[in-house]
């Protein structure tokens, strides 16, 4: 038996005692529902109803089968809900650039919401330098990332097609060695360039952000390492090699737990920015993300 109409028909007259009253609800003419309910009967092989003064009432075997009838009618239901839920499903893959720690971008808060908002859109992170996260999604291997850059500028010319929202502004720190305090005390940018330094390659935000300070002043970092990753940064510091940069928050644990010095009366703004290509920003993956952005860290 496959009549899909012909049950809806059974049930509803079956709550409705009436033909008639159930021919509304279908909106049916009384004759279509009376012929669905007898070619219904007559399939099965059973009176599902007795007529009396005020309608139709079921039989033994009306009221036996109307409970399944019920939950057949509701499984069609749900499927036919799931399969048009399925053409509004946000599918397909979003690659994201990180940078930096989980914790300070909100990694998992921004991954936890995007499964939620779209459980069928399947993530890929790809960890990076800030310029390198730049660099994979205007050469259209990223779709979206994380990027540092000074308050207000973003990416910057360069980056034609490339369109940002700030997250958040931070400080970086000169951090020294500790037992250091004296050697960079009353310091000005001038003088601790020509300090040993830990460097970091050109795309790096590190990089970006001390040339931007020093070259107005003509001085240049005495590098004595180079190193792409924050921990490896902070590792060479704690042994003495040199001075680095560190958040603000990684900054004051780092001066609290392991004796790492601030040098005082210099530090850099920052933003943490989210990127992606302005031409794309239509695309439903990458609308979703900026929507779950704004959940994570707030309207703009």
């Amino acid at each position: 038996m496959h009549d899909l109409p012909a049950l809806r028909a059974f049930v509803t007259v079956a709550r409705e005692g009436s033909v008639s009253r159930a021919a509304e609800r279908l909106h049916l003419t009384q004759p279509a529902v009376s012929l669905k309910l007898k070619h219904f009967q007559e399939e099965l092989g059973l009176t599902l109803f007795h007529r009396r003064p005020q309608g139709l009432a079921l039989t033994p075997d009306g009221h036996a089968l109307l409970p399944a009838a019920e939950r057949a009618l509701a499984a069609m239901a749900a499927f036919e809900q799931s399969a048009r839920a399925l053409h509004s499903t946000l599918r397909g893959r979003l690659r994201i650039g990180t940078i930096v720690d989980p914790e300070f971008i909100r990694l998992g808060a921004f991954l936890h919401r995007l499964v939620e908002r779209a459980p069928m859109l399947e993530t890929e992170l790809q960890h990076g330098m800030s310029g390198s996260v730049l660099e994979w999604i205007r050469r259209g291997e990223l779709d979206v990332g994380f990027f540092l850059a000074p308050p207000g500028e973003g990416p910057g010319p360069e980056a034609a097609g490339i369109v940002h929202r700030e997250l958040t502004h931070f400080h970086y720190h000169v951090v020294a060695p500790p037992g250091w305090g004296s050697r960079v005390a009353n310091s000005d940018w001038v003088s601790l360039a020509a300090l040993p330094w830990i460097v970091t390659p050109g795309l790096s935000a590190h990089h970006r952000l001390l040339r931007g300070v020093l070259e107005p002043l003509g001085a240049a970092l005495k590098g004595v390492a180079q190193v792409d990753q924050e921990a490896c940064m902070l590792d060479l510091v704690r042994a003495g090699v040199g001075l680095s940069l560190a958040r603000d928050a990684l900054a004051m644990a780092e001066r609290q737990e392991r004796g790492l010095v601030i040098v005082e009366g210099v530090r850099l703004p920052c933003a943490l920015c989210f990127v992606w290509q302005r031409e794309r920003s239509e695309e439903p993956a990458i609308a979703a993300a900026m929507e779950v952005l704004e959940s994570v860290w707030g309207p703009r």
